[in-house]
């Protein structure tokens, strides 16, 4: 059922006066979501039509953008997503590590998202490993996946690193070493190492003159003024923090469904738009994961939505470690030897695009919503003849 309203209404309401508000403030690829959601599931992207052979009735089913910050388009490319890790979970715990950045980083981080969030991810992933690898602590080749958000309740920027750790690793003599129950890595030393590392290489991104900064940070262009920034960074705790683990494969899977495809806000938040101001519900974690209602100006509702658009091609789920997709397969060959278990099965991908979505999700779309006939495809439903309305490129004279 379709909630009462989306981010799609809210963009195709009031889209074209922020638009032209935000003049070159908009880059071209928060211009190309806006356009991508407003249109998504329209006639402006055609579909197909089907028939169904018991009652006759005809339906027309458009299609859908696939822009990933589109609320509508992530159930399918996440179910494909957790059917592909399925294969992949051990019989092992698996553990929950959270990494953030202090609110100073962050401002910077807005200015210069894919380096920044870059950094987040390498920092993120090589202090798990150097620490994962000290005999003191583990002794052993750790792996995870690593989700980037950028948003918090309130659609506020906080960056922050969800990572999906299982709880052990490969030894130098190639056997499976489990950390301790009920225990990943010590969070304070994490901590530590985290904020020096993501620091260094700040640093060398500045000193590589690779860092842009604007308006109220333009002054950081200067090396005294950037140093002086920091300095204050290099003696507070940056928080990183290690949820309990999670009770078993099933726990793992779902949470990932959860994470993985998220965007800024679902659609299912939402509660109303009217007269140009937007109300969602948000929850507050310092008061016991209250849940309460926010109201925002629509324009300042769409600021908010389009500062978490990453830039083209940025990836958002990595892996590392021994899940590193490069040798992921070998390596859990190699740790299922270890551990004494078999292989999974390999998996029969149907050819039918409706059979496919029915195996991904329990949900079937070729039956009739009317009488339950089945749906016979009758072909594509064409665009338009009228070009839809695409984004203005960028004037970079």
């Amino acid at each position: 059922m379709r909630p009462r309203i989306e981010v799609a209404d809210i963009f195709r309401l009031h889209g074209a006066a922020f638009r032209a508000a935000q003049g070159d403030r908009l880059s071209i690829d928060q211009r190309r979501a806006m356009a991508a959601i407003e249109t998504c599931r329209t006639a402006a992207l055609g579909g197909h039509a089907e028939r169904c052979e018991d009652c006759g009735d005809i339906r027309v089913s458009y299609n859908s953008c696939r822009n990933r910050h589109c609320p509508k388009c992530q159930g399918l490319a996440r179910a494909q997503w957790l059917a592909d890790r399925r294969a992949e979970l051990l019989p092992v715990p698996y553990f929950h590590v959270v990494f953030t950045v202090p609110a100073p980083i962050a401002v910077i981080a807005l200015q210069n998202k894919a380096l920044v969030y870059d950094i987040l991810f390498k920092a993120a992933a090589e202090t798990i490993h150097v620490i994962g690898a000290d005999p003191r602590h583990l002794g052993a080749e750790t792996g995870m996946i690593a989700v980037l958000h950028t948003w918090g309740q309130t659609l506020t920027h906080h960056p922050h690193v969800h990572c999906i750790v299982p709880g052990g690793g490969l030894g130098p003599d190639g056997r499976w070493i489990a950390c301790r129950p009920g225990f990943f890595l010590p969070v304070h030393v994490l901590s530590r190492l985290y904020r020096r590392l993501f620091l260094e290489r700040l640093t060398a991104a500045f000193d590589a003159g690779d860092l842009k900064f604007f308006g109220d940070l333009a002054a950081l262009h200067e090396p005294t003024a950037f140093a002086r920034y920091l300095a204050p960074l290099r003696d507070i705790e940056w928080v990183v923090y290690a949820k309990r683990p999670f009770g078993g494969a099933r726990q793992v899977l779902d949470y990932l469904g959860r994470y993985t495809h998220r965007v800024a806000i679902a659609n299912g938040r939402l509660l109303a738009c009217d007269d140009g101001v937007v109300r969602f519900r948000w929850k507050d974690y310092r008061a016991n994961d209250k849940s309460k209602a926010m109201t925002l100006d629509a324009d300042e509702f769409m600021r908010r939505f389009l500062m978490h658009v990453l830039p083209k091609g940025f990836r958002r789920i990595r892996h590392f470690g021994f899940l590193a997709n490069a040798r992921r397969a070998q390596k859990l060959a190699h740790i299922r030897v270890a551990l004494d278990i078999a292989d999974p099965p390999p998996s029969v991908e149907p050819a039918d695009y409706r059979e496919r979505y029915a195996m991904l999700t329990g949900e079937r779309i070729d039956i009739c919503p009317c009488c339950g006939g089945r749906m016979v495809d009758l072909g594509p439903w064409p665009r338009p003849s009228t070009p839809r309305h695409s984004p203005p490129k960028c004037d970079t004279s």
